[in-house]
């Protein structure tokens, strides 16, 4: 049986304002099966990559890197809204369409030389995981591939990741009038 990733996903027009058409992977996530043909799509993906650790980005994202981390036997890194981590961090501001935000790590996320696997529910204006991009490049590790259930072409953030330098993966996406 195959399932059609994209149509799990519920659009909730005007959210958080208007005229946001806000993607909710919640409804992906409350479906059983679904949620096993995402996850088992990106195990597939990165099974064979020269992936050394797999980064979340706090909080949506920890769902997709958890998964992955475990079926990959991968260590699993966490990147957090700012004052959330405990131990010695390194921080990257970003902007967000509404003002702007800061993201943390801890500076022993991962080893120097690390290739690191960074995931996330959406792909938007890129924004926040530009701004991982650079913290892990900031504690000495590439990040070679950015994955994500859903992508918003219009809005960039994949073209801005790979002018990065770093590979894209999205199980599927969204235009605007969708």
């Amino acid at each position: 049986m195959s399932i059609n990733i994209k149509s799990l996903i519920r659009t909730i027009p005007d959210w958080p304002n208007p005229p946001v058409r806000f993607r909710d992977v919640g409804s992906l996530l409350r479906h059983p099966e679904g949620f096993k043909a995402a996850m088992d799509l990106l195990i597939a993906r990165y099974r064979d990559a020269a992936i050394d650790a797999v980064a979340g980005l706090d909080a949506r994202g920890f769902i997709p890197a958890g998964v992955i981390a475990y079926a990959l036997g991968k260590p699993l890194v966490m990147v957090r809204k700012k004052g959330k981590l405990p131990g010695e961090t390194i921080h990257a501001a970003y902007q967000l369409e509404y003002g702007q935000s800061i993201l943390e790590i801890q500076v022993d996320a991962a080893p120097k030389g690390a290739n690191v696997l960074l995931l996330d529910d959406l792909i938007a204006t890129g924004g926040t995981l530009c701004a991982a991009v650079h913290l892990f490049r900031n504690i000495g590790c590439a990040v070679t591939d950015v994955g994500a259930i859903v992508d918003l072409p219009e809005l960039n953030g994949s073209s801005r990741l790979e002018r990065l330098g770093v590979r894209v993966y999205t199980l599927c996406e969204f235009n605007e009038t969708e």
